[in-house]
């Protein structure tokens, strides 16, 4: 089996050596020179890819593969939001040209809003922000398409080696909304969500990828900057906009079990 992996960053280089480890053959694409040689380093064939609003330049082997993962966010904050969706269409594009089957497009629970309420996958999501509503929207182009079946990982925030929530709010204060239960979920789950995926061939789906254990936010992240021994933070103790993602599919379609089901006892790095 051959997987590539379009976007081959934090996520995509752990995702690789896991399936490195069972034998699949892994390419992974990087939008600068630089990065290639970390790829190469990784054992992932590396391929130099780039896809914007206006142009795209790629290696055609890259899409020789029997799965792509799509990896790539909206980068809102440096002002690319407007370039997404046309490299999504450009994407799949080359999806269709070169008949790739199988296709994971990894999203994000920012889709849904702050709407005071537990949600799942059955609930329709309603964004508040601008990245969630373009990841929305992205999503629902590759559910239009039917030439070939692609499965959604909503990833909740993302935590573990290299980003240690403790440094997220470490010696802050005044931080709002205190008492919101937290939506995270560890890297070793997002492999492991993503390889049974691929292990079940459960093509098709959307899935929300968080963890079950939702912490009022003071008391895990005042946890993990004692921790990390950094500055504890200072959050007000209220309750104001907040949601409580779960998961109805991860169980149902998937059976997965949580390699991190509690934060209580969770080392990050």
């Amino acid at each position: 089996m051959v997987v590539s992996i379009l976007g081959c960053g934090w996520y995509g280089k752990a995702l690789a050596k896991t399936l490195l480890k069972i034998n699949i053959t892994v390419k992974g694409s990087a939008t600068s020179p630089e990065k290639l040689e970390h790829l190469s380093k990784a054992d992932i064939t590396p391929y130099l890819i780039n896809f914007k609003a206006d142009s795209e330049d790629y290696d055609p082997e890259f899409f020789k593969c029997d799965i792509l993962i799509i990896s790539i966010p909206p980068k809102t904050r440096q002002g690319e939001a407007g370039d997404y969706l046309p490299k999504i269409e450009k994407i799949i594009g080359a999806v269709l040209k070169y008949q790739i089957k199988k296709v994971i497009y990894i999203s994000s629970t920012a889709v849904y809003g702050d709407s005071n309420n537990e949600v799942n996958e059955l609930n329709d999501p309603e964004p508040d922000t601008e990245s969630g509503k373009i990841l929305l929207a992205a999503e629902n182009i590759f559910r239009h398409q039917t030439v070939f079946k692609t499965t959604i990982i909503r990833f909740a925030g993302l935590v573990g080696p290299g980003r240690h929530p403790g440094r997220f709010f470490a010696g802050k204060t005044n931080i709002p909304n205190g008492n919101a239960p937290v939506n995270l979920i560890h890297l070793e789950d997002c492999v492991g969500i993503t390889l049974t995926v691929i292990e079940q061939d459960a093509f098709g789906y959307l899935v929300n990828a968080t963890s079950p254990d939702h912490p009022q936010k003071s008391d895990f992240y005042l946890q993990a900057t004692l921790q990390a021994g950094l500055m504890p933070p200072e959050f007000i103790n209220e309750l104001t906009n907040w949601k409580l993602i779960n998961s109805v599919f991860l169980q149902e379609v998937l059976n997965y079990e949580f390699k991190v089901p509690e934060w209580q006892n969770c080392t990050f790095d």
